[in-house]
């Protein structure tokens, strides 16, 4: 028992460290020097995310911990569990009148019992996947963000090419115990500014 104690919290710290340098300046979840994104774009991204962090908190206080959100030219991907339908729906409601929104994409899960084996195996698929990111040279691990919940992985993110999305993707699916991959991932070519 002390044993998996002690790499629960080596994984835990480790996950951490790595997520401290994927963090832009603007909080976009990739860095500004490396991010594809104008930034005129990341700007207006960081704007929509403060701007409907701050509206899904007026709903209620608890959402600061259950529900994340991430903002990507436009797009809003939320993440997160609720006690209710309800909640979710009214959570997407905002999301969907944030201004400048493109895109709503929903992946907020209706609360169930959860373990906290379950949550240290979702720790470690997400730092495995990390290191894969970071270790593969034709991947900008940096663009990419990676949450996991009961065993699915979900990557958010700009990728460079077609390739390098597929590369991202297959990474996922390689990691032993994954149940599904859920990716959204644009590609430069998709974004409504580039950086030139």
């Amino acid at each position: 028992m002390k044993n998996k104690l002690i790499l629960l919290l080596t994984v835990v710290f480790l996950s951490s460290c790595v997520g401290v340098s994927s963090s832009g300046i603007f909080g976009t979840g990739v860095s500004i020097a490396t991010d594809p994104r104008s930034l005129g774009t990341q700007i207006d991204d960081s704007i929509m995310q403060k701007n409907l962090t701050t509206r899904i908190l007026l709903i209620d206080k608890k959402y600061f911990l259950s529900i994340k959100s991430k903002v990507l030219d436009g797009r809003i991907f939320l993440k997160g569990k609720v006690d209710d339908p309800e909640e979710k729906l009214k959570i997407t409601k905002v999301a969907w009148e944030t201004q400048g929104v493109r895109s709503v994409r929903n992946d907020i899960k209706v609360k169930e019992n959860f373990n906290f084996k379950q949550s240290a195996k979702d720790i470690l698929i997400t730092s495995q996947l990390r290191t894969a990111l970071i270790l593969n040279n034709q991947i900008k691990a940096t663009n990419y963000q990676i949450d996991t919940y009961k065993k699915k992985i979900y990557i958010y993110g700009i990728a460079m090419n077609k390739e390098e999305r597929e590369l991202v993707v297959n990474e996922a699916k390689e990691i032993l115990d994954v149940k599904d991959v859920i990716a959204s991932i644009l590609l430069v070519e998709d974004l409504r500014i580039q950086k030139n």
